[in-house]
């Protein structure tokens, strides 16, 4: 394996979180027709692979923000693998709801965090990335700094990198669009005619209808 990136999107073929169907497209929650999805919370079901995200997610917040004094998770996905995250690097671990209770205190922010931290925050999965930034958004209106944001996968999608720009967010991802599709031409899970098509997909995926 060549990189850290190669070696995970084979892990995640291997225990079958991705799934590419060009012939049989998904719908995502968000209503795209989509020829490929990644459930990267099977990961949690493997402990030796638990480990290897957690692990791995760690060195990467160990060499890109060492400032980093708390963890935040975007709830749902990433709550798990953030709070083992914050255990491994002994650090403070809040996350971060989608929308704010709808009782008792109505917290956006789950966990307790000091005016001015600095904090990394930690997602599964990013696609166009506007739940990943409204978490970036909450923490920073409650008066923290948001140094960066390590992520197990990306679609790579050019709105979610645009996104990530104007928010001025560094993104880290484990692993890939590329790589994932490589991993699987390589093994024999996808043809190059298959390529074609979920590169046809990857570059206008809100209109694409399979």
């Amino acid at each position: 394996m060549s990189s850290i990136k190669d070696l995970f999107a084979a892990k995640l073929l291997d225990i079958k979180a991705i799934k590419l169907q060009p012939g049989n497209p998904f719908t995502w929650a968000s209503g795209w027709k989509s020829p490929f999805y990644c459930d990267n919370r099977k990961t949690l079901s493997y402990p030796t692979l638990r480990n290897f995200v957690k692990l791995e997610i760690c060195h990467a917040i160990q060499e890109q923000f060492p400032e980093v004094e708390a963890i935040a998770g975007v709830a749902t996905g990433a709550i798990p693998q953030g709070a083992l995250v914050a255990d491994e690097l002994n650090l403070p671990f809040v996350y971060v709801r989608s929308k704010p209770k709808d009782h008792g205190l109505e917290n956006l922010i789950e966990g307790d965090l000091e005016a001015g931290t600095k904090v990394v925050v930690v997602e599964d999965l990013i696609s166009t990335g506007g739940s990943s930034l409204k978490a970036v958004e909450a923490i920073r209106k409650y008066g923290c700094e948001v140094v960066g944001m390590v992520a197990s996968y990306t679609y790579g999608f050019q709105v979610a990198e645009k996104a990530f720009q104007d928010a001025d967010v560094k993104l880290i991802t484990l692993t890939d669009y590329e790589h994932v599709v490589a991993q699987a031409q390589s093994i024999g899970y996808i043809t190059a005619e298959e390529v074609e098509v979920l590169n046809e997909w990857r570059k206008d995926p809100a209109n694409w209808q399979g």
